[in-house]
């Protein structure tokens, strides 16, 4: 099983490298730290772990590296000799880690799942403990562990449709993986099932709800001015602002054609767009261009911009890390990937802050957190996009129900919080007894 694996993964690396060196050299920053990709850490890693007990998470992307500081912080209280290391995948993911992680918390990037990299990667980093945030199983990685006897915990656990229908399909080889986890924390009692069905053992699975709701929580200080910012860009200081965060292909052009027409009913109305990848923002800006929207990208904005009202209607933010700065100073919120695409983004941060929330038909990666929020009527859902602009437009003219959406929205969150807390406990309840364990 080991040898086909790896011989079809050499053949995917291959095949795919192009596309996804491609995709580096989009998002920038590729060159730096490029060899720890291949398990290569330079002397500063290596000495920071030396002699220390190490606990190693990894968080795929920017969504799972915001997760990390909430559980780091519990976790540092109650193993406060372990030296945690952090890895991600994505250029953005590290941007996120180094944006909210302290300095005395190593950030990695994930080695490729090929055995001679992961083999020199588990040896460098010399981990006691790995936690996984969230459900991406690399077998040689897994395999590899398993050799060395080290604890495996996957937290904020959760199974799209699609992943469970994949790792089902490949029983014969992720059922023995997902058998390995010491600990697994479920975000609901659906998920916690789907897991124990692909091999989790049931003991092992604990349901503990979505970490999310936990690190959605407002920050005592914005890094970012973004009512100065409006103002600077000739908003005025009683616009309506719509924010439409992490959107994807053919949902900007959608809403730009919807904006001008809400415009006309709306005349204060500014659009603020985040699409997910910014490196996307120049053909989106193509597309603004086309429907006539004004627009000016985000890292065009300088301390001497100021512009007069009505020279702009559009703001397209093309930096990383910002989107919960705009969400604060939204009036209606549109959550992408949930319109023209399939999945969804996440809607608990815009409901932290308390504000009117709207999502397309698509939330799959979300589908727990939207049923309960449209359920306590926290949010809109609209089925296409003549129904998206009818809520859109309702929204707008009716501050009335914009509270009451954020006010429930918010008591959602508030009701999920928790998470963290319990996911701690779960680990250090395992590792109870060893080197690793102590309070």
């Amino acid at each position: 099983m080991r040898i086909i694996y790896n011989i079809l993964f050499t053949i995917f690396f291959v095949l795919a490298s192009p596309y996804y060196f491609l995709r580096m050299v989009r998002r920038g920053n590729w060159q730096k730290w490029f060899g720890q990709r291949f398990g290569r850490y330079d002397s500063k890693i290596k000495q920071a772990l030396t002699n220390r007990h190490t606990l190693w998470m990894h968080a795929v992307s920017v969504g799972e590296a915001g997760l990390c500081a909430q559980l780091i912080r519990g976790l540092e209280r109650r193993l406060p000799n372990v030296k945690v290391v952090v890895s991600t995948t994505t250029t953005t993911g590290m941007e996120t880690l180094q944006g909210r992680l302290s300095n005395h918390v190593s950030k990695i990037y994930y080695p490729l799942d090929q055995r001679g990299v992961v083999v020199r990667a588990l040896a460098a980093v010399h981990p006691e403990a790995i936690v996984l945030v969230e459900a991406e199983i690399w077998p040689n990685f897994l395999w590899r562990a398993m050799e060395r006897r080290i604890p495996l915990f996957l937290v904020n656990a959760r199974l799209s449709d699609k992943s469970y229908r994949g790792y089902k399909r490949l029983g014969f080889l992720f059922r023995p993986l997902f058998a390995a986890f010491a600990g697994v924390g479920a975000q609901n009692e659906a998920d916690a099932a789907r897991l124990i069905e692909l091999g989790c053992r049931p003991e092992a699975v604990r349901v503990v709800g979505s970490l999310k709701f936990d690190a959605a929580k407002p920050e005592d200080k914005s890094p970012l001015d973004v009512p100065g910012m409006l103002r600077q860009l000739g908003v005025g200081s009683g616009a309506r602002v719509l924010v439409a965060g992490s959107t994807h292909s053919g949902e900007e052009a959608l809403l730009a054609e919807q904006f001008l027409r809400l415009r006309k009913r709306c005349p204060d109305l500014f659009l603020v767009l985040v699409p997910r990848h910014f490196e996307r923002c120049r053909d989106v800006g193509r597309e603004l261009e086309a429907s006539g929207v004004k627009f000016i990208y985000r890292n065009e904005v300088t301390a001497d911009t100021r512009l007069n009202p009505g020279e702009l209607e559009c703001l397209l933010v093309n930096t990383t890390g910002e989107l919960k700065q705009f969400y604060t100073e939204a009036t209606v919120i549109f959550v992408g990937k949930s319109i023209t695409a399939h999945g969804g983004q996440n809607p608990i941060e815009p409901a932290a802050l308390g504000k009117a929330i709207v999502f397309g038909p698509n939330m799959e990666n979300f589908a727990s957190v939207a049923r309960q929020l449209v359920e306590r009527g926290g949010a809109v859902q609209a089925r296409d996009a003549a129904e998206l602009e009818r809520a859109l437009e309702d929204l707008l003219g009716d501050e009335g129900r914009r509270e009451r959406l954020g006010e429930n929205a918010l008591k959602v969150v508030e009701d999920n919080a928790g998470a963290a807390q319990r996911t701690v406990e779960m680990i250090v309840e395992k590792l109870q007894g060893g080197e690793l364990y102590v309070v």
